[in-house]
């Protein structure tokens, strides 16, 4: 009776203890890498894509500048206008520096889609068409139904800019057709191979996110 009571109290055999916690830690990065690749191929609604897309008024005359946007550094200005002679040369050149300052355009609204493709193909795979219909919404809701739009294809750089460039292209008007297939007419949309040549993560050239379709609104 004692051996049998000795038996029983004797601890779990080591190895497999560690056996059941690797598969526990397994099971556990199992679930927390599956919760994480959802986060990251998550698609956007719609209602996301329009806000993104849609032009934004113009700020009325004399209205504050949003708080979030930063004061325009014009140190540089004043200091050029100090060491400026004054010579009709020197007060032009000021005028031409304060003018260059003033008048550069704001970026166009766009948005940028990680759509794949089939491999070394411009066919769009089945995972990225849902994206792809939420945009053709987006593409025709009130806000944007007025606004042209460029379909701008990207690759990573992998491969000769020559053949980069022509993928990209195929890869957007492939994009064109399937919103025009949506209901979005083609003469809205207007495509641009840019291969490898605006990269978005410059840092690394072949980085998934480089391969990408770009909308711009060209309102």
């Amino acid at each position: 009776m004692m051996k049998i009571i000795n038996t029983l109290l004797l601890p779990a055999h080591p190895v497999a203890t560690r056996a059941v916690l690797v598969t526990g830690a397994v099971l556990m990065a199992l679930s927390l890498g599956s919760t994480g690749l959802r986060a990251q191929t998550a698609t956007p609604s719609a209602q996301e894509m329009i806000d993104k897309l849609k032009a934004q008024p113009e700020p009325e005359a004399g209205a504050a500048p949003a708080s979030n946007v930063p004061p325009l550094r014009t140190r540089g200005l004043r200091n050029l206008s100090v060491k400026a002679a004054k010579t009709p040369e020197g007060e032009a050149a000021v005028a031409a520096a304060q003018e260059g300052a003033s008048s550069e355009p704001a970026p166009r609204p766009s948005l940028s889609l990680l759509i794949q493709f089939d491999f070394n193909s411009a066919k769009i795979r089945a995972e990225s068409q849902p994206a792809l219909q939420n945009l053709a919404t987006a593409l025709q809701s009130k806000e944007l139904a007025e606004a042209n739009f460029a379909v701008e294809g990207h690759t990573d750089a992998k491969g000769s800019n020559d053949y980069n460039l022509k993928l990209s292209q195929s890869r957007a008007d492939a994009v064109q057709k399937f919103l025009a297939a949506q209901g979005v007419p083609s003469n809205r949309l207007v495509t641009a191979g840019k291969g490898a040549t605006e990269l978005a993560n410059p840092a690394d050239p072949l980085a998934a996110e480089n391969r990408r379709v770009r909308i711009v609104n060209l309102q």
